[in-house]
């Protein structure tokens, strides 16, 4: 079995509230580790491990303040199975001999506003969105040797074209090499910084917004993180 892998997002709306908004995404990643190197997750249900870290940040003595969508992923090589668990906007692909066979669902409360874990400064929780984990999207399926799992945050998706993606996944199909791993999770995360500032460019946030009545071009500047690997079974 493979340790879980995971990004958090944190809502930027909290800097109007003085808060970082990079606190409790950080915090809440964190969390989950040191409960896995605790041996207190369960294989096949990384919601549960989600929602254990939340949890514990809810009860800490200083309350971390924020909010922050999540994906967990969980490689269980003893059935060859991914296991994975997603709130919010960021999330998940797998590709396999340049097709995808697996993408997460994006789960929005309305056009820009996702579903998030949320830990609001007292008196505020009537005024903030705020999910419980098991809101959160569990899925699991086969995968095979040479799979290619995408890890990341809606700066990545919001932002690059689905075609994009698949591309420069093909080129570490059945990769093993670390380094060259990198080389196109860097690829791909320079790619999607690089559009999220191009205001002429028909982004993927762009054409949502404007299946949602809203007149709009351009990027998405937002927060941007890339895990990638690829099964060795």
């Amino acid at each position: 079995m493979q340790p879980p892998r995971g990004v958090a997002d944190g809502v930027g709306g909290w800097r109007a509230y003085g808060i970082d908004p990079g606190e409790f995404s950080f915090h809440l990643m964190r969390t989950c580790e040191r409960l896995v190197k605790l041996g207190r997750f369960t294989p096949t249900n990384p919601s549960d491990l989600l929602a254990k870290s939340y949890y514990e940040l809810l009860h800490h003595k200083k309350a971390v303040l924020g909010s922050s969508t999540a994906c967990v992923v969980l490689l269980n090589k003893e059935n060859c199975t991914l296991y994975t668990a997603n709130i919010g906007d960021s999330g998940f692909m797998v590709v396999r001999r340049g097709r995808v066979v697996r993408r997460s669902e994006e789960q929005q409360h309305y056009f820009n506003t996702p579903f998030q874990l949320s830990l609001p400064p007292p008196g505020y929780q009537q005024d903030v969105l705020s999910d419980r984990p098991d809101a959160a999207i569990a899925d699991n399926f086969p995968v095979e040797d040479g799979d290619v799992i995408l890890v990341a945050t809606d700066g990545v998706f919001d932002n690059l074209p689905h075609s994009l993606i698949v591309n420069e996944l093909v080129k570490v199909q059945g990769e093993r090499c670390a380094s060259r791993l990198q080389m196109v999770a860097n690829s791909l995360a320079w790619m999607a910084r690089n559009l999220s500032f191009d205001e002429t460019f028909i982004s993927p946030f762009a054409e949502s917004a404007f299946a949602n009545g809203i007149n709009t071009i351009g990027g998405k500047p937002d927060d941007i993180t890339v895990i990638l690997a690829t099964v060795a079974i």
